[in-house]
């Protein structure tokens, strides 16, 4: 007789039914027990302080859960999904960066090439590389709403890129409006995104480098130095510009200043001589005489010390007779003085 798998207390060899049911009993007890092991281990979960997590029942949301430890019905019928909401999230584009024994190196493929070269509005061909910074705000809308969100966020800042790009000056993007293109892309795609509701925040949009292409880059340089010293030129002409204008100005006032300072001096000295003329006609008309022979003194006092020798010639003389020795010191005579 072959053995048989449950002993036996008969002597015939076969167990008792009692012997059976509690076999079956144990066998029956040992999954029960580890599926409540089970569900009782995966009923419990975590959600890191940076996550939030999205809480499915059959399917549906039903609740949003904030950082902590959480409960959920097991067995298929709670399901979670951990979206990193405060967490900062980046895409580059045109490069892609890694991390290699603690040390990030920027690498550059031809298939980031085809990301980055853009055609301008002048027609020429630029390297762009940007990075996109976003948040989830959403976490429920950010699962839902898109197939993959993220390759959505890098189509739509893609497109928006080149269309800002393509409506501006290679010059333009390459120098002075590359603040002015980066806030731009920012405000249009975040437009854009909201337009399809996948719950994203975007922060910034930086570009990280912008440069000609390899095979264009000496004649760009070129250029560029050419603007450069043309740049350095009108700052220097503004500089001189700024130099001799207001000494030039300073100068005009000085000028008008001694103009005006002139016109008074005349002017006053005009109403001064007028007085005097009149002072001097009221006093002839009341004594001509006098007057007139007072006028002829003061005007030899004024006219002789300046006339030099003075010599009288008379008739039979040989030498001029000198009257008035004015030029030596001393020996100058009064006028109107004794014989």
């Amino acid at each position: 007789m072959a053995n048989s798998p449950f002993p036996s207390s008969e002597g015939n060899g076969l167990p008792s039914l009692d012997e059976i049911l509690q076999h079956a009993k144990s066998l029956i007890l040992i999954p029960i027990i580890m599926a409540i092991g089970f569900g009782g281990f995966s009923s419990f979960y975590t959600v890191q302080p940076e996550e939030e997590a999205v809480v499915k029942r059959f399917g549906n949301v039903i609740d949003i859960k904030p950082p902590g430890f959480h409960f959920k019905i097991p067995f298929g019928i709670d399901s979670v999904q951990v979206v990193p909401t405060a967490r900062v999230l980046k895409e580059e584009f045109g490069f892609r960066s890694v991390n290699t024994g603690g040390r990030t190196q920027y690498v550059k493929t031809r298939e980031h090439r085809g990301e980055s070269l853009m055609l301008t509005g002048d027609l020429k061909v630029i390297d762009v590389e940007w990075v996109v910074q976003f948040q989830i705000a959403d976490a429920s809308k950010f699962l839902h709403e898109s197939r993959n969100p993220i390759q959505t966020i890098r189509d739509n800042s893609e497109a928006v890129m080149r269309r800002i790009v393509g409506n501006s000056l290679g010059s333009d993007v390459l120098t002075e409006k590359r603040v002015q293109v980066a806030t731009l892309a920012r405000i249009e795609l975040q437009e854009l995104l909201n337009s399809f509701n996948i719950g994203v925040q975007i922060n910034t949009i930086e570009l990280q480098d912008v440069t000609p292409p390899e095979t264009v880059k000496p004649a760009f340089n070129e250029v560029n130095q050419a603007e450069q010293e043309r740049e350095r030129l009108i700052n220097e002409a503004e500089k001189r510009r700024n130099q001799v204008i207001p000494r030039a100005e300073g100068q005009a006032l000085q000028i008008i200043a001694g103009a005006e300072a002139y016109r008074a001096e005349r002017v006053n000295r005009s109403r001064g001589e007028a007085g005097r003329f009149t002072a001097i006609l009221s006093e002839y008309q009341n004594a001509p005489a006098i007057t007139r022979q007072r006028m002829y003194i003061e005007m030899i006092d004024q006219v002789l010390p300046n006339a030099g020798p003075v010599y009288i010639m008379e008739d039979g003389v040989s030498s001029p007779i000198p009257l008035l020795n004015l030029g030596q010191s001393g020996t100058s005579l009064p006028i109107g003085g004794g014989k």
